[in-house]
């Protein structure tokens, strides 16, 4: 059923219907991607989810968010809506339309629980005009339910999760943690910690969101989405331009991502007429956020954890397990992970077994064919995956730690090919969560500024071959993860009392539980996105600060 909402329309089907949500799944080429459920009110809520006070406040606030919630093994929820992962995104009905949805006193019974998913193929724009909803949803919807009010501004739904730091059920232990800002609360104004002059900041080109701003208030738009086709290029323009007519602001200054061939910084380029175009390195970006969001003035520096899986660099490697000494004017890059072949570019990164073929390659570790990555890699790619690694042809560096997440979760024996962004890292820490580590303990080399994997790596080789499970594994490898923060922020006290950490990777739960814990223990203020997400759909606010710093 395609229903119209508040800022787009929506596709449901009955949440505890095997057959529908596989149709569902079908028509919209969404792969093992987790959908969202709606319910009618908290107390369905709980019926499915482990609901707690935190999580409940945000689901009946005035927002209406999707919240990433544990599953209860009892719902009444096909595994198929959310294969292989232990959250369901759980949100309450929240327009006039929905309550009809689950039926008024005297109806026939019907779901309690409804898969509510945005109404587009996947990857394309949100359908919100009806003209263009009954074109493009033809073919996905077997039914209509529409409302006469116009919706001028797509807007997908907001989606938050809550990290709790301790057992017992309160706030002061509860850590929110936006993971998309859209309807609801964008594009509600952010305080600047220092006044900016008239500036567009246009973001990334993964989870894009743009923002302007001007003196002490930043405005970030929507959801946008990831910019690889003309519908998602043409919605940014169209945000663009309603976001600087409802703010009245009119840019003298633009700043992009550094990246010479994202889109978003293309499109910056080419509207920016006689303005100047500054550009900003993505991890500094990430960093400058999540200061500007705890009000750190432009003469504070940090100690920034920028954790994802790709931004490019400063020597224009693609980064990614990046430590910084950071303010908005500048920089200094004090550790990173070691340099790993990334052989063919995207390919890799949709099939991890080439990540983890990769990792052990520059680890001087054997392509045994007992490994679930060599296993899993066809023997004719396998002989030219080698000659690549061996020449270099096709091969970028990186130092991503979103990219060892999926190498690990392809030696786990976990996940070695990919539906969607992060779904082997999603999967390993879903595994992982209530693991006892036991006397196993993963660590990372440390040399200078470089990272060493290759000891974590022989670890989870050395474990995997003793029959140690991969939810095991996978929680040595997330404690030996935040271990390494902790470490470092520890070898760096001198540097900066504050430690921020940004990027994708820190969407983890159960790492940021982890990286808190230790770094908290050892007496360090710790900054964590509570207003923008840690991914790339927060980096517009960091670029409007460094953009700007003169």
């Amino acid at each position: 059923l395609a229903v119209k909402g508040i800022g787009g329309y929506h596709l449901a089907c009955d949440a505890g219907s095997t057959r529908a949500v596989a149709e569902l799944r079908s028509r919209k080429r969404r792969g093992d991607k987790p959908f969202a459920v709606m319910v009618p009110d908290i107390a369905t809520a709980r019926d499915i989810a482990a609901v707690d006070h935190a999580s409940a406040r945000i689901l009946t606030g005035s927002q209406r968010p999707i919240v990433l919630l544990p599953r209860l093994r009892e719902a009444p929820v096909v595994p198929s809506v959310a294969p292989h992962n232990p959250d369901l995104g759980v949100m309450l009905a929240y327009a006039p339309l929905h309550p009809l949805l689950f039926g008024l006193a005297g109806d026939a019974p019907g779901p309690t629980v409804l898969v509510m998913t945005s109404g587009n193929l996947a990857g394309e724009p949100i359908c919100f005009a009806d003209d263009d909803a009954l074109d493009r949803l033809s073919h996905l919807a077997d039914g209509w339910l529409m409302h006469d009010r116009a919706i001028l501004v797509p807007c997908d739904d907001s989606v938050m999760r809550i990290v709790r730091i301790g057992d017992a059920d309160n706030e002061r232990g509860a850590v929110e943690v936006p993971l998309r800002r859209s309807r609801g609360y964008a594009p509600l104004p952010i305080a600047l910690p220092v006044p900016v002059p008239p500036t567009l900041a246009v973001g990334g080109d993964l989870k894009n969101t743009m923002a302007v701003a001007d003196g002490k208030y930043a405005w970030l738009s929507q959801h946008i989405g990831d910019m690889d086709d003309l519908a998602t290029l043409s919605a940014f323009d169209s945000a663009q331009r309603h976001l600087q007519k409802l703010t009245a602001v009119t840019p003298q200054v633009l700043v992009a991502d550094s990246h010479p061939l994202y889109r978003s910084t293309g499109c910056a380029n080419r509207t920016a007429g006689h303005r100047p175009v500054r550009t900003v390195l993505h991890h500094h970006a990430h960093v400058a956020a999540v200061m500007a969001e705890h009000g750190l003035d432009d003469s504070a520096q940090v100690l920034g954890f920028a954790f994802d899986g790709t931004g490019y660099g400063a020597d224009g490697a693609i980064w990614g397990g990046e430590v910084l000494l950071a303010g908005y004017k500048g920089f200094q890059r004090l550790a990173h992970l070691e340099y790993v072949p990334l052989p063919g570019g995207d390919i890799s990164v949709r099939r991890p077994y080439r990540m983890a073929l990769a990792h052990l390659w520059a680890a001087g570790i054997p392509w045994d064919t007992d490994l679930a990555p060599v296993a899993a890699c066809p023997p004719d790619e396998r002989t030219v995956l080698a000659r690549q690694l061996e020449t270099g042809l096709g091969c970028t560096p990186t130092s991503s730690l979103g990219r060892l997440f999926d190498a690990v979760s392809a030696l786990a024996g976990v996940r070695q090919v990919v539906d969607y962004e992060a779904q082997a890292a999603i999967e390993l820490e879903g595994l992982s969560r209530g693991r006892d580590c036991g006397a196993g303990v993963y660590t990372f080399g440390l040399n200078d500024a470089l990272i060493d994997p290759a000891p974590m790596l022989r670890a989870v080789i050395s474990d995997r071959r003793a029959g140690v499970t991969a939810g095991v594994i996978g929680a040595r490898f997330h404690r030996a993860v935040a271990d390494l923060i902790v470490r470092i922020a520890c070898a760096e006290r001198q540097t900066s009392p504050t430690v921020a950490l940004s990027g994708g990777v820190f969407q983890n739960a159960l790492l940021l539980t982890l990286a808190l814990e230790g770094l908290w223990n050892n007496g360090f203020d710790v900054i964590t996105h509570q207003c923008v997400p840690p991914n790339d759909g927060g980096i517009a606010l960091g670029q409007l600060l460094v953009g700007t710093s003169g």
